[in-house]
């Protein structure tokens, strides 16, 4: 198997370091890196529209001289006809050297991997994770404030389903002395299973919080949408979007060096007369985004010169996932992994839910 990022965990802090190392060199010297990847092919993946990480992930393979193909809805794929992940996977693995793929279903970037013959990019997996912009977040962050130990951060919005916020939780889980608060309406709130296989067991202090008690505490402030996708009309969540917005007036009493997050796109929880103020940093978290996806695509394809071991996991014969958005769920002939957790806790291997043999 090639190395692959699936979750923001795959990367060491160590090579998180490297990476935003990379980046930073490669905004310095942009013409350095030109001809990188002369000869080499992206493959762009996307079962569900975007706009920001597609481009991103297609300017920053440009941007090392290197080709891009795909496609940007499954509609236009082989899935509509019934075609698996690992099969599309497989094919596609035969056209390009590295793959970026995000799905609708959780888990569908692993199961691409363990089919696929170059590496793949988890680029956004339904609810799940979405590493990549977790990398951008963390350079934004770093260029902003100079790292990461003793943070006190915000996240503000979509909490149960907003995957970049499980990243960049499950990211900074692993700095010292970072606090979280929590500001949803309780029918958004952190999952409890995220909660007990991330939070917890890192020991990170983390209460609810108003947006108001946020502003006055955080050092950084991730806002969020209401992500109208994840939800069909009769869940009654219309209406959440309007409770949690962003204003200057409201900044008025936020620190004078809070830095403001959106993963994007934005709605209506930042008001557009946030953008003049110099602490909003959401536009360069799209240029950081681009950046660190440059040195991703690097790194990945040096490690892909030699076969790792495939990734660790119990078969799981004759069990059934309990999440029905996962992977194995829904996707013919994706055999049930599951992973042991050092508490004993047996999860999904693809999804993180927690499970039972």
């Amino acid at each position: 198997m090639k190395r692959s990022l699936i979750d923001i965990t795959d990367l060491s802090p160590a090579e998180l370091r490297a990476l935003m190392d990379t980046a930073c060199d490669i905004d310095a010297h942009p013409e350095r890196y030109r001809e990188s990847c002369r000869g080499r092919t992206l493959a762009v993946l996307f079962f569900e529209p975007s706009t920001r990480t597609r481009l991103s992930f297609e300017a920053a393979m440009l941007g090392l001289g290197g080709g891009v193909l795909g496609f940007s809805e499954a509609a236009s794929s082989s899935a509509a006809k019934g075609e698996s992940v690992a099969d599309t996977a497989r094919v596609v693995s035969c056209y390009a050297d590295i793959i970026a793929m995000r799905h609708p279903l959780e888990g569908a970037p692993l199961a691409a991997a363990r089919a696929a013959d170059v590496p793949v990019i988890n680029a956004g997996d339904g609810g799940h994770c979405h590493p990549t912009q977790t990398l951008a977040d963390l350079l934004t962050v770093y260029r902003a404030k100079g790292g990461f130990d003793g943070l006190t951060v915000a996240f503000c919005g979509d909490l149960k389903y907003g995957r970049t916020v499980h990243s960049l939780i499950a990211a900074l889980a692993r700095c010292r002395g970072v606090r979280l608060l929590l500001v949803s309406p309780p029918e958004l709130s952190l999952p409890e299973d995220f909660l007990s296989a991330v939070v917890r067991p890192a020991g990170i202090p983390c209460r609810s919080a108003s947006l108001g008690e946020a502003l006055r505490e955080a050092d950084v402030l991730y806002m969020t949408r209401i992500q109208r996708e994840r939800f069909s009309p009769e869940d009654g969540y219309a209406d959440l979007e309007e409770q949690f917005v962003l204003t200057a007036k409201k900044l008025e009493n936020a620190k004078k060096d809070l830095c403001i997050l959106h993963p994007l796109p934005r709605v209506t929880e930042i008001a557009t007369d946030v953008d003049a103020d110099p602490r909003a940093k959401y536009f360069e978290q799209v240029k950081n985004g681009k950046l660190m996806r440059m040195a991703l695509i690097l790194r990945l394809l040096e490690d892909a010169k030699k076969d790792l071991p495939v990734p660790p996991g119990e078969a799981g014969e004759g069990t059934l996932c309990p999440n029905p958005r996962c992977v194995s769920r829904a996707e013919r002939g994706v055999p049930a992994l599951l992973c042991r957790e050092e508490t004993g806790e047996i999860r999904c291997a693809y999804c993180g839910t927690k499970t039972e043999r």
